[in-house]
Parts: C-alpha cells; structure tokens; sequence
C-alpha cells in the first residue's frame, strides 16, 4: 500500500521547481536509494517504458554522475552532473544538465530529506537557468518523476522488508 501515490511539485519564482514526496522507510535508506547505483538502476528512468541503461556514478564532492535512458521506441535521454555537497542522509546538493534535445541548461538541485516517525520526506529544489527552461520542465516533469518515485516507493517498500528478515 503506497503512502503517497502523489508528488508535489510546484514552482517557486521564476527560475524554481519544488518537488516534495513522502516515503515510508528511513532517510539513510532513502539517500541510498538515490546515490548508490545498484539501487538507482531498480527505480530511476523516467516514465513508465523507459528503463536505466547508464548509471554511472562517483559519490564524492566533485565527483560525477551520468545516467542514460531508453525506452522500447529506441528514444534515449542521458543526463549528468556534479556533486556539489554530500551529507549522508540528509542532504545532496548536485548539478543536472540533459542532453541534447532534451535541454540546453544546467540546473542546481539541493535535495533534503527528513525523517519523523518512520516517514521520510525528499524535497528537491531546483534552480533553473532561465525562466523559459524552468516552464518548459515545469509540465514535462509530473509524469516521469512520479512514475520514478511509485517505482522507488515500491522499492523501498521491498527494501525493509528485506531488513526486517
């Protein structure tokens, strides 16, 4: 049973998107969840479809990242950035940019969870170049990120009953 089967997301200003999800599981496990890719590789990839082919990613301040997508129709969409600050389980502060044709811009995100009672909550601030690259994500968005999250809230899910055994 999902505890959220709904994803915030709204824009803040001109150049912000603000995404807040709640999950039932503990923020070290949420944080993993994000950073390690044997874990991205079971949840991120966009909308349903589409599946991780790249995952590639060098955990450390400075470090980088890329991830590669795919779906059944032979698109593709890649991504990557920089980590800019890393505080195990609290809080990443990371760079985006996508690749061509999916965007021109690089985007800062700082990603905080909490945890209260057994709930974790990600928030994700995302900081965008220009207002116009910041709309053109603003409606693109819900329905890969939201698929992206169902798939790692069931994931999670799966996660502690793995830890409760």
């Amino acid at each position: 049973m999902r505890l959220s089967n709904t994803l915030n997301i709204t824009g803040r200003g001109d150049l912000e998107i603000i995404m807040v999800r709640q999950f039932k599981a503990p923020a070290a496990l949420v944080y993993d969840a994000y950073t390690k890719p044997e874990l991205l590789r079971r949840w991120f990839g966009g909308p349903d479809g589409w599946s991780m082919t790249v995952c590639e990613v060098d955990l450390r301040v400075g470090g980088t990242y890329r991830f590669g997508m795919a779906n059944a129709a032979g698109d593709t969409m890649g991504m990557s950035g920089i980590y800019k600050d890393l505080n195990r389980p609290d809080r990443m502060v990371n760079t985006e940019r996508f690749d061509p044709p999916w965007g021109d811009s690089e985007q800062l995100i700082t990603t905080d969870i909490s945890e209260a009672d057994g709930i974790s909550t990600f928030r994700a601030v995302v900081l965008y170049e220009t207002k116009e690259g910041r709309d053109g994500m603003l409606g693109a968005m819900t329905t890969g990120v939201a698929a992206s999250y169902d798939r790692l809230e069931d994931l999670l899910a799966g996660l502690e009953t793995e830890e409760a055994k």
